[in-house]
């Protein structure tokens, strides 16, 4: 059993930890980093990256649908190759994958494949390829991540009932899909197979889909995925599953309370996620609540040399909250060890957006109008809508607005809101505006390039005021 001395040892390889381990390799510290299955975890692997890919090919697939809107013919049926599909966001992953085993070569952080338990604050033991090795370090990042959460009545079975695992990489396509969830993950999956023609329905529990957005996004896309053919069930409940050799029969209670049995094809659960912490050896060194360590806002847990980042620690649960704390916990680690020249910031929760990738995409960041009032704020906000802009009409893509929040008394950007056409691209011009605490006359003064999308946003601001010019 070897022994081995690190500055550093991060257990875990997604956006967290190895971003987390290449700060800490640029700054001069002796890093390794820990994996139990793929480097650059979820995210890369079986996240956002791979499920961008499926998304894209539905998007083609919509395109190809509606050329003739466009002046263009298509000629013989259009119809979605299931294999190659999942075949191209394998792909994907791939490359991702392959591109993280560069970056830590390239770093020159040790890569140690195997299950990673703590022995302590700043030590740990690897069962992996190489047998058992025991590793220690001056310090200990834990970005270990979390999983899909299960209904308690009817567990991911890989063939009915789906996490977003099994939906990745399905081996036959379904029919009539009941999609329990309606968070980031369980609208991609429903917008991914309603476009793929995939009969759908979606049942949140709460009044609202994408009950964390602004009410006014949660509205417009309930119209939109409803005339897209999808069913949307809020107020609602699944009661109970039972699974067949052919399919799942659901017990769903309705807004009105009554409870309804119906068929379907396949399940997705997309209701939460659970913290990977048990097993670890994190419960006696660090505070816990529901299985998240609990962290100052540079990462400290409360074991000396012991620090945490990402998905295992209070959310939101977001793959670039995680980069960012990995920077952050990296920089405050460098700093202890005696780096004068590093100045970590802690994470402004926010100025963290938010990003959905449905068909059409939404996007945020801030308050949304309700939390900004509730906050005592005096609000004024205004929103501008697509059908307004020349380059979402010169797309075809005329379906959408952006809506923004600002505190009537100083100007403060409290909140940005978008749905349509590529506005996860364009959200991140307010997240810039917000972290540099940006008002409203920076942002009415702001040249915005024409003819973009993003002239929408400068109108948005601009209806805030009373002062829109193309609505």
């Amino acid at each position: 059993m070897a022994d081995t001395s690190n500055d550093v040892i991060v257990l875990g390889s997604g956006p967290g930890g190895y971003v987390a381990a290449i700060r800490c390799a640029q700054l001069g510290l002796k890093t390794a980093i820990v994996e139990r299955e793929l480097l650059g975890g979820i995210c890369l692997n079986w996240g956002c990256i791979p499920t961008k890919a499926l998304l894209r090919s539905a998007e083609i697939m919509h395109f190809a649908k509606h050329a003739k809107d466009y002046g263009l013919k298509i000629a013989g049926e259009i119809e979605a190759d299931l294999d190659a599909v999942v075949k191209r966001s394998r792909g994907v992953a791939k490359q991702l994958n392959q591109g993280v085993t560069h970056l830590m070569k390239k770093n020159k952080i040790a890569v140690h494949m195997g299950e990673g338990t703590l022995t302590g604050p700043t030590s740990l033991t690897v069962k992996g390829e190489k047998g058992e090795e025991k590793l220690t370090a001056k310090h200990v990042i834990v970005a270990t991540g979390a999983r899909a959460r299960d209904l308690p009545f009817a567990k991911a079975d890989g063939k009915r009932v789906w996490t977003y695992r099994h939906a990745m990489t399905p081996t036959e396509m379904p029919t009539k899909l009941l999609v329990i969830g309606s968070g980031a993950i369980g609208i991609e999956f429903a917008s991914f197979y309603n476009d793929m023609g995939v009969d759908v329905t979606v049942v949140e529990m709460l009044d609202r889909i994408v009950p964390v957005e602004d009410k006014d996004v949660s509205a417009f896309l309930e119209k939109s995925l409803t005339k897209q053919g999808m069913t949307i069930m809020t107020g609602a409940g699944v009661e109970d599953i039972k699974v067949s050799g052919t399919g799942v029969k659901a017990k769903i209670k309705g807004k009105d309370g009554k409870v309804t049995e119906t068929e379907f094809s396949h399940c997705i659960t997309a209701i939460g996620i659970v913290p990977n912490t048990e097993n670890i050896g994190v419960e006696k060194l660090a505070e816990m609540d529901r299985g998240f360590i609990q962290i100052d806002p540079y990462g400290r847990t409360k074991s000396k040399g012991l620090w945490a980042i990402g998905d295992c620690t209070p959310g939101p649960w977001l793959a670039h909250k995680a980069s960012h704390e990995g920077v952050t916990c990296a920089e405050a680690i460098a700093k202890e060890l005696g780096n004068k020249d590093v100045h970590p910031h802690p994470l402004d929760r926010n100025n963290i957006p938010g990003c959905t990738y449905c068909h059409p995409q939404i996007a945020s960041v801030g308050l949304t109008e309700a939390k900004a009032k509730e906050a005592g704020h005096e609000v004024k906000a205004g929103t501008f809508p697509f059908i307004g802009n020349g380059k979402a009409i010169a797309l075809g893509e005329a379906e959408g607005f952006v809506k923004t929040v600002f505190d009537a008394k100083t100007g403060e950007l409290l909140g940005a809101h978008m749905v349509g056409a590529e506005v996860t691209e364009m959200i991140q011009g307010f997240v810039v505006g917000k972290t540099l605490e940006t008002t409203e006359a920076e942002l009415m003064n702001t040249v915005f390039p024409h003819p973009t999308i993003s002239e929408s946003m400068h109108e948005s601001v601009l209806a805030s005021y009373g002062r829109a010019l193309h609505i």
